[in-house]
């Protein structure tokens, strides 16, 4: 059964966008060439907000992937560049990745927040406007012999 992880991160000035963008990037090569990863999207939303939807064979390698590499560097900025954080993980039957509204509906019930130092009057309770449904690109991964299963 895959594990499907979503994030959703706003942006709160557009003076970090430049950066965060590079990371983005950077991690989204990462995550291509990570073992374990089977497929995701990035969706570019309203109001500087990012939503990364990943499937993973298993949560070890989601784990491997979050704390080395790209993903590792940029983590601890995003504290400082986003008002807005949340992440909601959970394992389903099919392999298919799910809609961005399957997204929505389970980081409103299950997600949590993440840590910001400048948080939302929303970004408690994660009552965040609607994603729009379009907008969203592939990831898929770059087989090769290191992360093959």
């Amino acid at each position: 059964m895959p594990l499907i992880s979503i994030t959703r991160l706003r942006v709160r000035s557009f003076r970090f966008l430049p950066t965060f963008a590079l990371h983005v990037w950077r991690s989204r090569k990462q995550v291509q060439h990570a073992r374990g990863f089977q497929g995701g999207s990035l969706l570019i939303d309203r109001h500087w907000t990012f939503w990364t939807m990943t499937t993973w064979d298993g949560e070890e390698n989601m784990r491997r992937y979050m704390t080395t590499g790209a993903h590792r560097i940029v983590m601890p900025r995003l504290l400082d560049w986003c008002d807005e954080a949340s992440v909601v993980h959970w394992m389903q039957s099919e392999a298919a990745l799910p809609s961005w509204a399957e997204a929505d509906r389970q980081m409103r019930e299950s997600g949590r927040p993440s840590k910001v130092r400048n948080p939302s009057p929303q970004h408690a309770a994660l009552t965040y406007h609607t994603p729009r449904r379009t907008g969203s690109g592939p990831t898929k991964p770059t087989l090769t012999p290191k992360n093959r299963a």
